[in-house]
């Protein structure tokens, strides 16, 4: 993907940016979450030692890190952090490259096909008729914003809190392939989404932290467009495939395979179905792009278990807090430790 990027953005004569230096840069922020997990996980492995045993309360916190954080587990988190962020910096890029390498706008066809589906209705129209534009507009607009703290807080439970690598491996690889088909289905079907190419249906929803988002990314395409050179900004809209579906279900069935505790099992798939139902509430996508997103997230899910050796069925037993945290438990074997 970075090459492919470098390959872009040499053909057509346009700069590779960093994703999100209007605030703070990726490259900053992500390591920042992940240090905070390391934190965490080594206090929370302390706090089980010390209730279990404590003449070990001056020196456990030591020997945890050491025991823990051992070569090969920071050189996992360290190579899962930069595949992810490389891969998600060239996806970032390469979706700001799209309306330079093609003028074609799909939203038509999309809005057709989403008639067909929804017998001759628009489906955000339909749901704002039937969950109304008060309560429901506020609620859509909350999950949209937690999906986008949901990605990197995955990310540092994948790299640093499960004692087993071979899953964390498979997550981490299988959201780079989200972004990977993702980026594709941009080229081949680019659009914008109703929002943007439909705003009278939106007209009736009140202003809400979404409507600032949304603001905000119109004037970032306007001013890549305007001058690709002339602004830091990177064009971040596209609607065909829905990677918020995507990556929800990725993480959805990643949970689902590792048996984590019911609760967050119930909790992940309702959160599927929210981001379903709020990103064709708001507009940012058709309601084709969600089943496309079906499409990608399962794709991604299987390519990746397959590019980490690991196997398509549930694990044998449940995980469990106590077991994750577990400090008196064999480290999982290096999967790469054949291939160095």
């Amino acid at each position: 993907m970075a090459l492919t990027a470098a390959l872009v953005a040499w053909t057509h004569h346009l700069p590779l940016r960093d994703p999100d230096g209007a605030s703070l840069p990726t490259w900053f922020r992500l390591p920042v979450i992940v240090a905070s997990a390391v934190l965490l996980d080594v206090l929370a492995r302390w706090a089980l030692l010390v209730r279990r045993n404590r003449t070990f309360i001056g020196t456990s916190l030591r020997g945890v890190l050491v025991e823990r954080w051992n070569r090969d587990q920071i050189w996992f988190t360290l190579s899962g952090l930069v595949t992810w962020y490389v891969a998600y910096v060239a996806f970032r890029n390469l979706k700001s490259f799209v309306p330079f390498v093609t003028d074609r706008i799909a939203d038509p066809e999309l809005t057709k096909l989403d008639r067909i589906l929804w017998f001759g209705h628009d489906p955000a129209v339909v749901l704002h008729e039937v969950l109304g534009t008060s309560w429901a507009n506020w609620v859509m607009a909350a999950v949209y914003l937690i999906w986008i703290g949901l990605v990197p807080a995955s990310l540092a439970i994948a790299l640093v809190w499960t004692r087993r690598s071979s899953y964390g491996a498979w997550y981490v690889t299988a959201v780079s392939v989200d972004w990977c088909l993702g980026v594709i289905f941009y080229y081949v079907v680019p659009s914008l989404g109703p929002t943007y190419s439909s705003p009278e249906w939106f007209a009736s929803l009140p202003r809400t932290p979404n409507s600032a988002v949304r603001d905000a990314l119109l004037s970032d395409r306007i001013k890549v467009l305007s001058g690709p050179w002339d602004t830091g900004a990177v064009q971040t809209i596209a609607a065909f495939a829905s990677l918020h579906v995507a990556v929800m279900l990725t993480i959805c069935l990643t949970v689902t395979v590792m048996r984590l505790p019911l609760t967050i099992r119930v909790a992940s798939w309702a959160f599927l179905a929210l981001t379903c139902v709020a990103t064709v509430y708001l507009g940012w996508h058709f309601f084709v792009d969600v089943l496309a997103g079906f499409v990608v997230g399962s794709a991604a899910f299987v390519l990746a278990a397959r590019a980490t050796g690991n196997p398509l069925r549930r694990r044998e037993e449940p995980w469990t807090f106590r077991a994750a945290l577990d400090v008196s438990t064999p480290a999982e074997p290096d999967p790469l430790a054949g291939h160095r």
